[in-house]
């Protein structure tokens, strides 16, 4: 079995075309530069008009996701991911683009079984993991302040 093993792995690697790791690392760190970049330049946008330092981090949070969702819906999302790949996974507009893929992947089966219940495929097991993590910090925090 191990030969077996070896000899697929000997295929792969003659038939695999070699990764351009550096190049791929300098497009994921140009586009998710400029994803970062473009936030920063929203938020001086937001400030210049008045917003709060609160307040216009609120509204690039918003923007960045409607911005990422909609170059989602219109396929752009996708084909500057395949060219920038982890660049794009910038926290907020990689997760908005992980909401919005399956639903519309599942559109054609109707808003309810098809959109609703495929738009939190991602969101679901995040917030599931996220609120019962909480809950166990919350306790060992109640227990480490009683002594």
């Amino acid at each position: 079995m191990d030969m077996n093993n070896q000899q697929y792995n000997q295929y792969v690697s003659a038939k695999a075309d070699p990764s351009p790791l550096w190049k791929d690392c300098l497009w994921a760190f140009c586009v998710g530069g400029a994803i970062c970049a473009g936030g920063q330049g929203l938020l001086a946008l937001y400030q210049s008009w008045g917003a709060d330092q609160e307040d216009a981090a609120a509204w690039v949070s918003i923007s960045l996701i409607f911005l990422a969702s909609l170059l989602t819906g219109l396929g752009v999302f996708d084909s500057i991911a395949k060219r920038a790949g982890a660049g794009t996974l910038v926290p907020i507009t990689g997760f908005s683009n992980a909401m919005v893929s399956p639903a519309l992947e599942f559109k054609s089966e109707g808003f309810v079984t098809g959109t609703g219940s495929k738009l939190f495929t991602v969101a679901g097991p995040v917030l599931a993991y996220g609120i019962s993590a909480s809950v166990v910090y919350g306790i060992i925090l109640y227990i480490v302040g009683l002594f």
